[in-house]
């Protein structure tokens, strides 16, 4: 299957590291003019510099911190403002919230964590939604977890709020379906990210284990007996965005190696 994107504007949120760069660059390497959002400009140059521009694409990047939903509603304001070509593709990824059982959270920490992650999208997603109905094609992909069909333990915050990404998500894709935009959530498992490997090494400090052996142990809960790889991720978001997607709407997709119990 040729997954093209050419002439098709993206905007992938996390994508200075981890998922988020390869999903920025696979869709670059599908022909797509790419701009990226994560809060360090120095690694925001070096990622678009790594993007492909075989097909005359034009990449770009804007720099907020979405600890901030004011700062990033300003950032990208002031962004779309400059722009004459409307987003198809936005890609919703952010780093989840610290580990923790859920009745010993504080009530700040999950106040945070829903403006960290369901407000900020939203916000992304009601500004680019116009562009995409004008442009009579829109994908809106949410980089979640797991734990939206099968709660992971120790993660209270994340089980919560990762839930409520998953409702939203699914509520604009019925509301949305009409104009040619589909909405989907892409779960990845335990990948081998920046992210994993600080809770290995939490993990590895707690339990006195070598952080080999925890990494193992995570990787034997999966029935491919591997963590999987951030590139492997990026495939299925950048299938999503394509238009041989064209009729996969409002669907949560677990990208695991088959680790979640359930259907």
């Amino acid at each position: 299957m040729d997954i093209n994107l050419k002439d098709k504007w993206a905007l992938v949120c996390g994508a200075s590291q981890g998922i988020g760069f390869e999903t920025a660059r696979e869709m670059a390497n599908s022909g797509a003019s790419v701009t990226l959002c994560a809060r360090n400009e120095e690694s925001l140059r070096t990622a678009v510099a790594q993007l492909s521009t075989d097909n005359g694409q034009q990449h770009d990047y804007i720099v907020a911190d979405f600890s901030t939903p004011s700062v990033l509603e300003a950032s990208l304001d002031a962004h779309l403002a400059k722009r004459s070509n409307p987003y198809h593709i936005l890609v919703n990824n952010t780093g989840g919230p610290p580990a923790g059982l859920a009745h010993e959270a504080e009530i700040e920490h999950f106040r945070s964590a829903f403006e960290l992650h369901l407000i900020c999208n939203h916000i992304l997603a009601t500004r680019l939604i116009p562009g995409m109905k004008d442009a009579g094609y829109g994908r809106i992909i949410n980089v979640i977890s797991t734990s939206v069909k099968q709660p992971l333990p120790n993660l209270g915050v994340s089980n919560t709020i990762r839930g409520a990404v998953a409702n939203w998500a699914k509520t604009l894709a019925n509301e949305l379906g009409q104009f040619n935009i589909t909405v989907n959530n892409v779960l990845p498992g335990a990948t081998n990210t920046a992210r994993l490997k600080s809770i290995v090494s939490n993990k590895a400090s707690k339990t006195g284990q070598e952080e080999q052996k925890v990494l193992e142990g995570m990787a034997n809960q999966v029935p491919m007996k591997r963590v999987g790889e951030p590139e492997e991720v990026a495939g299925a978001i950048t299938f999503l965005a394509s238009p041989s997607a064209g009729y996969i709407n409002g669907v949560n997709l677990p990208v695991d190696g088959g680790r979640t119990s359930s259907l």
